[in-house]
């Protein structure tokens, strides 16, 4: 019996034929949403199948990126997000050539004007600001509104005594808005430390991938850092560090697993668990629970 894999591989193989008269006749194209391939083990399951399994891959457990919104539906409570500063939009400090069109298409693709998303919410009935990265925009790389939104929510949190709840993922610095992007790290690494200065909880969710200056900021400076399965978290770049050094680095280097057993992260939850595992720390840390209304 063949194996979904081995459909995959039909079905791509007799749309992209060209030289099939009868599919250019007929106008077939790809159906682009109906099979997934991890891009990890290479496996193939249904769409729908690995949608429902939250996107992770069932075979070797890689966790797909999410949109924000679909981030925000798996973590709180139904109805309870309101956010912050939605109508903050990037400018173009450096001239950047065609900067302003790009920011404008990825905020149609994203439904949002930067990569990062903010807010106020409950997960399972605890109040909290969330931050979300959103890779799907620009990689979810840091310009002067992305760290100005993560400085706002940390500020409202702290003037409120709320947690701080951060899912990073970022490949660093925006570099179309030069020396004003690498002063976010700075900004919002401040405000972190002023939110923990007045006993704020913070929690950082590393997730795929956390790198370049996010990592080296505030991703890095939460209380407790958590991080999902195999998610790639560093600062530069594998190649580099090894010409640097001139050593080879073991296979694993910036995994995850690897991080935890370092250190640096505290702990992995799977995504299935992760709203779970956050109501579980702030009841530790004795924040109340929103009763119902």
């Amino acid at each position: 019996m063949a194996s979904i894999e081995d459909l995959f591989k039909v079905v791509k193989n007799r749309f992209t034929d060209d030289s099939r008269p009868a599919a250019k006749s007929k106008g077939v194209e790809i159906p682009q949403d109906l099979l997934f391939k991890c891009p990890r083990c290479g496996n193939v399951v249904y769409n729908e199948e690995f949608r429902r399994a939250l996107k992770v891959c069932p075979k070797c457990g890689y966790h797909a990126r999410l949109t924000w919104q679909e981030r925000l539906e798996l973590t709180v409570d139904a109805d309870s997000f309101r956010e912050f500063d939605a109508g903050l939009k990037s400018l173009n400090p450096i001239g950047f050539p065609r900067y302003e069109e790009k920011v404008a298409k990825m905020g149609e693709q994203c439904c949002t004007n930067e990569a990062a998303v903010t807010g106020e919410c409950t997960i399972r009935g605890y109040r909290c600001v969330l931050g979300i990265m959103d890779s799907h925009f620009m990689m979810a790389s840091m310009g002067s509104v992305v760290g100005e939104k993560i400085t706002r929510a940390f500020e409202y949190a702290t003037e409120r005594g709320l947690p701080v709840i951060m899912f990073t993922a970022s490949g660093g610095a925006r570099m179309q808005e030069g020396i004003i992007s690498l002063m976010q790290m700075a900004k919002t690494s401040g405000a972190a430390k002023r939110h923990s200065d007045a006993g704020g909880l913070y929690i950082t969710v590393l997730t795929d991938p956390t790198t370049g200056g996010v990592e080296a900021s505030f991703a890095s400076l939460g209380d407790i850092i958590i991080a999902e399965p195999k998610v790639l978290i560093g600062f530069a770049g594998r190649r580099v560090i090894q010409d640097t050094i001139r050593q080879r680095l073991p296979d694993d280097f910036q995994s995850a697993e690897f991080q935890e057993e370092c250190g640096f992260v505290d702990t992995i939850v799977e995504r299935g668990m992760m709203r779970k595992a956050l109501s579980n720390i702030l009841k530790l840390h004795g924040f109340p629970k929103e009763t119902a209304k």
